[in-house]
């Protein structure tokens, strides 16, 4: 009662100062960051005006998730910027450092691939999906990586820009095809490479037409001549293009690379759908969910301005949505780009007006951040382009409730229907061990625990064995058994409805035997039964256990199934942690001098065993050996790997 007491005091103090701040907050852009109790940064947002969107947390009524961050708040500062711009790009870049748990925090998801011309003397093609800030050449993305890679290849038979990694020492066999300049042997001008860098360049930004066209003109210039072989190649090259750009969906009249936003909300959730247009053509769509605790439209902003800050492939032009409002009148008649302004707005529409200038105005800044035309379409083709992102995000959020709604039923009825099997009226708690050793080494234990059918990580366990000898698994169950609810009784922790243990009639037995001899517990206890192929085949239960008939494709028996195979996953990663940390202690105390303290020191330094093994004998004089020490460990690493 007195820590509630103090806790509420407290709370009122530091509502106390908050009110003061709010007084002096200026009308002015800038980003703020709220904090918790411990000073910890937990949201940052940016605002045109700080004065009133700050105080917007602090007054009116709240959604449930915005409530759930404003109760977190003690604290918050400031940071006043000049323009709408420095806002943008501060509050992507204090995100992006402090990591703030309520805020839209974007995951290293941009896996698609694209195509590289590198930035090197002698440049080459690659496919990759790392964008990095290397000053190489992007294009992309691409709907997969076949599609990258046949680009890639077609890009390879039509320009000779160098194939391998490492430069050979005498020419290979693509230069005797035509595919290489061999710089390995020849002296290439910077002006070619420009020249070909140029060509990609307009083929994947869409000039494939015009290529089909030079393409053409020197096939029949072979034919003439009666190179027919050459003008066979020229053929092919043609044929090539005109299959790959055909598998895409044309979705626009114009040949622009754009990628197309929109988004969805519902239930403290949000989608993001973009759809990525090469070329004219409709190439991949990308959907993101997440939750979200700010404005909607603010949380959006922020993903897209985090989606695109590190990102040099970027499309010609961006087309955003507008506010989620209902904004027809308002917008009726009027076009609005960029460059211009809302005029005409009858006073009933003032507000709705005002918003899309708000919505303007993120567009604007990140226009000018990016460098690329950055669009809110209010009508045409375009609007339509952003109205189908904003459904198939709808759709996508949708398709995600439905699908845990169908997964917790199906989930919490498998639990239930499978306490019928086994007798038992309720089983909402199910606690699973399996046992895990190679040859008796390292012996350990793990425990999952699974609430309605559905695991519960938080509340698993690991256990190294401390009293059993060899691989002795029933002796190992009895241990872990013990260990776990003594504790349980002890910290009067929840105890299951169900055990479940890795094994047949013996492991069952260890574990029933533990329980009620000496614990007086009588909880149910089932064992999973594996197959030659180390698959589940059978449950057993009962004293003396006996299997229970459940069908292969039930819900109860993929239960069981999921139980096993998450308990034994837990188990072996462990193992292999202990087995891990075991070997490298034991192969470096092997080595005359190297004691606990200096094994400690070795593996901090270099991270690992295997980068030990590689350091030269000038990489340990910051640890203070010298160089006969130095060499012996590395010499006696070297000898135990042959």
């Amino acid at each position: 009662m007195e820590d509630f007491a103090k806790a509420l005091q407290e709370q009122e103090k530091a509502m106390e100062n908050i009110r003061h701040k709010l007084a002096l907050l200026p009308d002015l852009p800038g980003c703020y960051l709220m904090k918790n109790a411990e000073g910890t940064i937990i949201y940052v947002g940016k605002a045109k005006v700080l004065k009133n969107r700050v105080r917007s947390y602090f007054t009116g009524s709240h959604n449930g998730k915005t409530q759930r961050l404003v109760a977190d708040i003690r604290d918050f500062e400031y940071i006043v910027t000049g323009s709408n711009i420095e806002a943008l790009i501060l509050e992507c870049n204090l995100i992006k450092t402090h990591l703030p748990r309520y805020n839209v925090l974007l995951k290293d998801d941009k896996t698609f691939p694209y195509i590289k011309i590198t930035n090197e003397k002698h440049p080459r093609l690659e496919v990759t999906r790392r964008i990095l800030k290397d000053k190489a050449q992007y294009f992309g993305p691409y709907p997969n990586a076949y599609a990258a890679q046949q680009t890639k290849k077609l890009l390879d038979r039509m320009y000779p820009l160098r194939k391998c990694g490492v430069m050979p020492k005498e020419v290979c066999l693509y230069y005797h095809m035509g595919q290489c300049l061999a710089p390995c042997e020849k002296e290439v001008d910077t002006k070619e490479y420009d020249h070909i860098r140029q060509e990609i360049s307009s083929f994947l930004s869409g000039g494939h037409e015009e290529i089909k066209k030079e393409l053409k003109r020197k096939m029949q210039e072979a034919a003439e001549d009666l190179y027919f072989e050459r003008a066979k190649e020229l053929r092919d090259q043609i044929m090539n293009i005109d299959a790959i750009m055909e598998k895409q969906k044309i979705t626009s009249v114009d040949t622009k690379d754009r990628d197309v936003l929109g988004f969805a909300v519902d239930k403290g959730w949000m989608c993001v759908q973009i759809l990525y247009m090469r070329q004219g053509k409709m190439i991949q769509r990308h959907a993101s969910v997440f939750p979200f605790y700010g404005e909607a439209y603010s949380d959006f902003m922020s993903f897209v301005t985090q989606y695109y800050s590190d990102n040099p492939a970027l499309p010609q032009e961006m087309l955003l949505p507008d506010l989620p409002i209902p904004l027809e009148e308002a917008a009726a008649g009027v076009s609005v780009e960029l460059n211009q302004t809302i005029e005409g707005a009858t006073s009933g529409e003032e507000t709705a007006t005002a918003e899309i200038m708000d919505a303007m105005s993120g567009a604007t800044a990140l226009q000018e951040w990016l460098g690329i035309k950055v669009l809110v379409p209010q009508r045409g083709t375009k609007k339509q382009l952003v109205g189908m992102a904003e459904q198939n995000a709808r759709v996508a959020l949708d398709e995600k409730f439905r699908l845990i709604e169908r997964d917790e039923e199906r989930t919490s009825k498998a639990a239930s229907n499978l306490g019928e099997h086994i007798g038992i009226d309720s089983l909402h708690r199910i606690e699973a061990f399996d046992n895990s050793n190679i040859q008796g080494t390292n012996p350990v234990s793990a425990m999952v625990v699974f609430i309605d059918g559905k695991p519960e990580k938080k509340e698993y366990r690991k256990y190294k064995i401390r009293s059993v000898q060899g691989p002795d698994d029933y002796d190992t169950m009895r241990e872990v058994v013990r260990r776990r609810y003594e504790r349980a009784l002890k910290e009067n922790l929840e105890l299951p409805d169900l055990i479940v243990v890795d094994g047949g009639k013996g492991q069952i037995s260890a574990a029933a035997d533990v329980l009620q001899n000496e614990l007086g517990l009588f909880i149910p206890v089932c064992g999973l039964v594996k197959d030659v192929k180390h698959r589940t085949a059978q449950l057993m239960v009962g004293d003396p256990p006996e299997p229970i008939s459940l069908a292969r494709d039930s819900q109860e028996f993929y239960l069981l199934q999921r139980i096993q195979d998450e308990v034994h996953r837990f188990a072996i990663t462990f193992h292999r942690e202990q087995r891990g940390k075991s070997m490298v202690t034991s192969k470096l105390d092997a080595i005359p001098g190297i004691g606990e303290k200096r094994r400690k020191v070795l593996l901090k330094h270099f991270g690992s065993l295997k980068k030990i093994k590689e350091a030269s004998v000038e990489d340990f004089r910051p640890l203070s050996i010298g160089e006969k020490l130095a060499r012996e460990i590395i010499t006696a690493l070297q000898d135990e790997e042959s």
